[in-house]
């Protein structure tokens, strides 16, 4: 068994990194070459613009590589709280951000020609318990009547023909979302950010960003440049100067594990459409096929942050509920098993905007492959001079009180949702 990322190791390497030490002047340094990250440098550079690039690991090595391959439509959160919250009008402009943000990934695939098996399948959601189909009936009448959303309800014995497990009793199919090979994707973006004259740095922490005259100066372990604009498109990263960001985000662990390969024939008696699947469980879990007829099946099994003890542990955890959900599977091998951070902000939705002239764009909160695609563009046309198009501009955003960028509370959040799984 592997603990490298499926979709990391299956793509192919990315062969155009700078080779030389950090210097130079550029319109704008984008901090993070996540799929944030890359698709703002694309799109500045195919533009004109003089765009550096600086990772402190490998080019989509974190959380952009490391996800469950899922482009979904619609929000984290429960609409009718965001209703309450917001009013049906904002709520319907956060939703089509999301109905866009797919479509953005969909055109870079196009245009960029980038070979990531992308395809248009629906987002299937199971309802883990009886009493869970309610919400789901309640939930398809909420969206299909505000948001004109054509979901399509199935009751326990309909969902046999979509799904050929007993463990669930209906689900709620939302049409539009799609799924993607997450690690071609992202060295496809990387390729074509570099291709049109990104300056992208791998293994190249920052170290500081600070005024200098007009410009940042930015201090990286290797070597030094200057930039007239940042973009912190960092997410979880506990690397670098970014103490005000990890106050505001909380790193949660979500861990994945991939079988040997099934054969075409199986996966697609199990799982009919190949479809995206998540559960309702408070800690669901999340599964797909692989194009090479694998099954990915992953969720929330640990709450607590990745690492090589704590990927092995939630692997075992998975390896049972994957064979709760296809009994028949329990005799399969695992190739692959690792875990990686969401970067969760405290009500789910993501932030995008300034802090003291630096932009930023993060806080996906597990809903990030299509979103950060959207909003690398977002920002990308605000550092342009372009109308300002951040569905996000109008949130605040304080820091969580007591968080410091170590989540010590993790494992009583965990003691709270097991508990909310078991009530309801």
């Amino acid at each position: 068994m592997q603990f490298t990322p499926y979709w990391l190791d299956t793509a192919p390497p990315f062969t155009t990194a700078a080779d030389r030490s950090v210097e130079g002047r550029f319109d704008v340094a984008v901090i993070g070459a996540g799929l944030t990250g890359l698709s703002a440098a694309t799109r500045l550079a195919r533009d004109g613009t003089r765009v550096l690039v600086l990772d402190a690991g490998p080019v989509v090595g974190e959380a952009s590589g490391r996800n469950g391959g899922q482009c979904n439509t619609g929000l984290a959160t429960d609409y009718a709280e965001l209703i309450q919250r917001f009013g049906a009008k904002s709520v319907r402009r956060l939703h089509r951000a999301y109905d866009s943000a797919v479509t953005d990934v969909e055109t870079l695939v196009a245009e960029e020609h980038i070979d990531c098996d992308f395809r248009r399948c629906g987002k299937l959601k199971l309802a883990a318990k009886p009493a869970h189909y309610a919400g789901l009936v309640q939930a398809h009448e909420l969206l299909n009547r505000e948001f004109q959303a054509d979901t399509h309800l199935y009751d326990a014995q309909q969902l046999r023909d979509e799904i050929d497990s007993p463990a669930f009793h209906g689900g709620l199919l939302i049409p539009g979302a799609a799924q993607l090979h997450v690690g071609r994707f992202g060295m496809g973006l990387a390729e074509a950010a570099a291709r049109y004259g990104a300056v992208i740095h791998e293994h190249c922490a920052l170290k500081g960003v600070k005024r200098d005259g007009q410009r940042y100066r930015l201090t990286t372990v290797n070597g030094d440049a200057l930039a007239d604009n940042v973009l912190m498109a960092t997410g979880a990263s506990r690397t670098g100067p970014l103490s005000w960001f990890r106050r505001r985000i909380v790193p949660v662990g979500s861990f994945i594990i991939v079988t040997e390969v099934l054969g075409r024939d199986l996966i697609e008696r199990l799982l009919r459409n190949r479809r995206n699947y998540v559960t309702t469980r408070v800690i669901g879990n999340y599964f797909r096929a692989t194009p090479d007829d694998r099954l990915l099946f992953g969720g929330r099994a640990r709450f607590s942050m990745s690492g090589a003890t704590a990927d092995r542990k939630a692997g075992d955890i998975l390896r049972r509920e994957l064979c709760k959900t296809f009994a028949e599977l329990r005799d399969v091998g695992i190739d692959y098993c690792w875990g990686g951070h969401v970067d969760m902000t405290r009500d789910r939705l993501p932030r995008a905007g300034q802090h003291k002239g630096i932009h930023y764009a993060m806080g996906y909160s597990g809903h990030g492959v299509q979103m950060s695609v959207h909003m690398g563009g977002v920002m990308a046309d605000r550092l342009s001079g372009r109308p300002d198009r951040n569905p996000w501009r109008d949130l605040s955003w304080p820091a969580i009180p007591g968080h410091f960028g170590t989540p010590w509370f993790l494992p009583a959040v965990g003691v709270w949702y097991r508990f909310k799984d078991w009530r309801h």
